[in-house]
């Protein structure tokens, strides 16, 4: 059986790499007769990196003939319809919807996260081209909130979770490989930290720098900043620690998805402006702390029966440093039961999938 995926992959974003790699590994222990062609902005990273076929993502004449050629086209994970971060990639995931349906291909909405949407003609074509799809996860409440509010209810609509939820845990020997490269003590409690560059988050950068310096000076932490996204969140990570007191470590290599994975297993608490970062926290079973930039931020921390630090106009450093605190004293992990559930309505939207697919 052959699949088509859209998404944002190839642009070396670990969220997202990650969402494919959890896909990809879910769908083939499913089925194994499975063959996955990807979409990506670079086809070449995304083949040596999954192992997969890809094509460019503006290359629509061999967008079309892998439609043609495929059973089903599957649209997601992350936040593809949505035009707060960018106007134009709606309208290029719409198209591509758009163009399966026209040429006779199934299609199925993977775990997404829907909205926000504005403005009238950008809700009007969400309406007309999403009501046509074959099937829709959504990976949080909210996203089925939009749904509603945009009237899609014409495809069956189950609301599961985020892809990277179904990945399987890795050992910590690799992180601990990295730390030992990285000159860093394992004797010491580690705070991890990945951040992201947004509109005015100077007063979060700062509100942040000053409350890892207090965990520095009153409890000899250590301060590791953990890249998501390539070299992005490095820049992202090095303007941070350049405003703090006391030294912090940035790891300023790209890291694999399993890697990552790893890295966070190693740190006693994660702060986090990077939902996938929180997501694999979870994954490793590491305590979090989140600072909002985006609804999804918060959808997920609810889900999860927990609450932002705040966002990126209102954290204070007072406040990420006495949740910090508290997470270590109280050694406290997220609800467990929440998340083995999650887990479940992860490896749903696979088995949803293949249902579509054999019909």
């Amino acid at each position: 059986m052959k699949i088509l995926i859209s998404g944002y992959y190839g642009s070396k974003n670990g969220g997202d790499e990650a969402m494919l790699a959890a896909m990809l590994e879910v769908l083939r222990e499913m089925d194994s007769d499975i063959s996955a062609t990807v979409i990506s902005l670079n086809p070449e990273y995304t083949k040596k990196r999954h192992k997969v076929d890809a094509v460019k993502w503006l290359d629509i004449f061999s967008i079309v003939r892998k439609i043609l050629a495929a059973d089903l086209l599957i649209s997601g994970g992350g936040s593809l319809l949505q035009n707060v971060t960018s106007r134009r990639s709606l309208y290029y995931y719409l198209g591509i919807i758009f163009l399966a349906k026209f040429f006779g291909c199934k299609v199925m909405l993977y775990a997404q996260g829907i909205g926000p949407i504005r403005g009238a003609f950008a809700q009007k074509l969400m309406n007309w081209i999403v009501n046509r799809v074959d099937l829709i996860t959504v990976r949080d409440h909210g996203s089925l909130e939009e749904l509603k509010n945009l009237k899609i209810n014409r495809p069956p609509i189950y609301c599961t979770a985020d892809p990277v939820l179904a990945i399987k845990p890795v050992p910590k020997t690799f992180g601990e490989k990295i730390f030992t490269r990285y000159n860093i003590p394992t004797d010491k409690k580690i705070i991890g930290v990945s951040v992201r560059r947004w509109i005015n988050w100077q007063d979060c950068q700062a509100a942040l720098a000053s409350a890892l310096d207090k965990l520095v000076d009153e409890i000899n932490a250590e301060i590791v900043f953990i890249p998501m996204q390539f070299p992005e969140d490095i820049k992202a990570a090095k303007s941070t620690a350049e405003i703090m007191k006391n030294p912090a470590v940035v790891l300023e290599d790209e890291f694999s998805t399993g890697e990552i994975l790893s890295l966070v297993g190693c740190t006693n608490v994660l702060i986090s402006i990077r939902l996938h970062a929180l997501i694999f926290a979870g994954v490793m079973g590491v305590p979090m702390l989140g600072i909002s930039y985006d609804p999804k931020i918060e959808r997920f921390l609810d889900s999860i029966g927990e609450k932002p630090l705040g966002n990126l106009d209102n954290v204070t450093a007072e406040k990420i440093f006495t949740e910090t605190i508290k997470k270590l004293d109280a050694n406290n992990f997220h609800d467990e039961s929440l998340l083995k559930n999650l887990r479940e309505l992860a490896l749903k939207n696979a088995r949803l999938a293949i249902e579509l697919l054999k019909k």
